[in-house]
């Protein structure tokens, strides 16, 4: 059986790489004689749709299964209606992750595992955030937020805020919005003064 594996080099020494669309090489191995041959990546500098790219390359030089880490929906999509089956990577080198195949000892995927268009990044984060919001009046909300995010790799992007809600009004001046963010700013200042002063009560 023909498997290929996304890799960082062109031999079975090479690490496996857990990018499908972008990553540097594919080594097509021979399950049975461990027989081997590796290709550079034709899509990796593609500026989009490098995985339908991939995916199509990798189908057409006789692959019967994919052994790679992040598959996106559009790459997916084109190993289902081809019937090759994937299976995930783990960390190792080319040779281990074909011993692994060989052995049964890889989980297959039934759908893709990352979005569309995250192969540029690659890897993945978390983030945790804090954020306090107060209203103005007429519908026109606003916030302030403080967070925190640590993440490594391509992280997926943050889930963008949602729009003000409440009765529609005119759009405030530049100068009524900096006396409001003003006023906010103030009473912001004397609320972490107030918990400083009880911290400092309590922890005398």
């Amino acid at each position: 059986m023909i498997i290929v594996i996304t890799a960082n080099g062109a031999d079975l020494d090479a690490p496996a790489s857990p990018v499908f669309g972008r990553c540097p090489a594919y080594v097509f191995v021979d399950t049975e004689s461990m027989q081997f041959e590796g290709v550079e990546n034709p899509a990796i500098g593609t500026a989009s749709g490098a995985g339908i790219q991939a995916a199509q390359f990798v189908i057409e030089r006789g692959a019967q299964a994919v052994v790679t880490g992040n598959v996106g929906p559009n790459a997916f999509n084109v190993f289902q209606s081809a019937g090759v089956p994937i299976y995930l990577s783990g960390n190792g080198t080319v040779r281990e992750m074909a011993e692994a195949f060989r052995a049964g000892e890889l989980q297959s995927i039934a759908d893709a595992n990352v979005r569309a268009g995250m192969g540029m990044g690659g890897g993945g984060g978390g983030g945790r955030g804090m954020g306090m919001g107060r209203g103005m009046g007429r519908g026109m909300g606003r916030g302030t937020g403080m967070g925190m995010g640590r993440g490594a790799g391509g992280a997926f992007p943050p889930t963008p805020p949602p729009p003000p809600t409440g009765e529609a009004g005119p759009s405030p001046s530049p100068q009524d919005e900096i006396a409001s963010l003003k006023d906010m700013a103030g009473k912001l200042r004397q609320e972490l003064a107030d918990v400083m002063e009880r911290l400092d009560r309590l922890e005398k």
